[in-house]
């Protein structure tokens, strides 16, 4: 009997079928100070019934300026880059103290 193994492809790349590049006035992140806010989702059920779920503001959502995201594609490399930042920021602190 063989396992089942979990997959799990990381990418943040949309498939070439939900390209929305093709779309007039399509902005990537449009909502991303928003939603980082908080927000609120309305679901609505058979019957005409509805229940109202609210999400508070999520304290890890970082948002890159444009001029960055060139330089940090992805969350790895922004992750990469700080890891190095801080390396670097404690070998000083060292120094110093």
């Amino acid at each position: 009997m063989k396992k089942k193994t979990n997959t799990r492809i990381e990418t943040d790349e949309l498939r070439p079928e939900y390209d929305l590049s093709k779309l007039k006035g399509g902005v990537r992140g449009k909502y991303a100070k928003q939603m980082g806010s908080g927000f609120t989702v309305t679901i609505h059920h058979a019957g005409g019934k509805q229940r109202i779920k609210k999400f508070g503001a999520r304290q890890d959502v970082v948002v890159l300026d444009p001029d960055l995201r060139d330089y940090f594609p992805d969350s790895k490399a922004v992750n990469r880059a700080l890891r190095a930042l801080v390396r670097i920021a404690d070998k000083q602190v060292k120094k110093t103290a």
